[in-house]
């Protein structure tokens, strides 16, 4: 092995090449560490979407029951038809508004514009350099 202590006789190219050895590993490290993290994380995701969906289904069927008890309770006074007729035409009511507030929403959503900004700029330094054009610049914070 190479001698690479500071008053040794390692040429500098032993040296880099160390440094990048020891890059690449702890590249392939914090990688290797990343994955194994979001395995427990999607672990303990899908047992917690588990409880999620069947809450979600049970509070479903509650409010199917709720509705139907409402529309009887309005049959007390009306037509059983008509007291599921209102609660329907409520129900329709409410989908349209939270569909208008859905597409309201929707037309806000941007995609990553200053990401992509920086991206060109990184490009055309980048391509600027290749060409010979003026050496790369780094990006402005």
């Amino acid at each position: 092995m190479t001698d690479l202590t500071p008053g040794g006789d390692a040429p500098i190219k032993a040296l880099i090449a160390a440094a990048v050895t020891d890059l690449q590993r702890l590249i392939k490290a914090q990688v290797a560490l990343a994955k194994l993290e979001l395995q427990q994380s999607g672990r303990a995701a899908g047992k917690t979407s588990i409880f999620i969906v069947g809450a979600l289904s049970m509070a479903g069927v509650g409010g199917l029951f709720l509705l139907v008890t409402l529309a009887y309770v309005i049959a007390i006074w009306l037509p059983v038809w008509a007291g599921f007729g209102i609660v329907t035409l409520v129900l329709f009511l409410i989908a349209v508004v939270l569909g208008l507030f859905g597409k309201k929403a929707a037309a806000q959503i941007k995609g990553p514009e200053r990401t992509v900004a920086e991206i060109e700029k990184t490009k055309s330094a980048l391509q600027g350099a290749v060409d010979g054009n003026e050496s790369p610049a780094l990006p402005e914070r």
